[in-house]
């Protein structure tokens, strides 16, 4: 019937924390996925004679910051560069979704939660309001 709502919220906090549990997941892949292509990138070398060509950068260095020059890109790195900078946006719009989702969710199932509530409300509230005498009913004496 339509209107009719059957949400079970332990049910819906069990799945909450098994798809929680795959973001996580989801989250750790990509971060792998990064470091991996990062090593990947490192390890093909550069169109350069040896593989520990660097492009020096002079300049003054903060304590404790990293040296100015680096290991230079070559063609393989320079492409796996583009391809995370290609999918950034995905994989960012990816995370985003999945925290709308779960968010979404909770607020969703806490606000029937409370409407279960004001509803059950207003049952014993309409309940209490019944005159029992107009129904032939006699009311039980509370004070025995």
């Amino acid at each position: 019937m339509a209107g009719d709502w059957d949400i079970q919220p332990q049910g819906v906090q069990g799945q909450l924390k098994i798809v929680g549990g795959h973001a996580g997941d989801l989250s750790t892949a990509l971060n792998n996925l990064v470091t991996d292509m990062q090593a990947a990138a490192q390890a093909a070398g550069t169109a350069v004679p040896g593989s520990h060509a660097k492009v020096e950068i002079q300049g003054p260095v903060p304590v404790g910051a990293p040296p100015l020059s680096h290991g230079a890109m070559g063609p393989v790195a320079a492409a796996l560069s583009q391809y995370l900078e290609g999918r950034q946006a995905e994989l960012k719009s990816m995370s985003e979704r999945i925290e709308a989702c779960l968010t979404g969710t909770v607020k969703a199932v806490n606000e029937y939660i409370a409407g279960d509530l004001t509803a059950a409300k207003n049952a014993q509230n309409a309940a209490k309001s019944v005159d029992l005498k107009a129904l032939g009913i006699q009311p039980e004496d509370k004070s025995k």
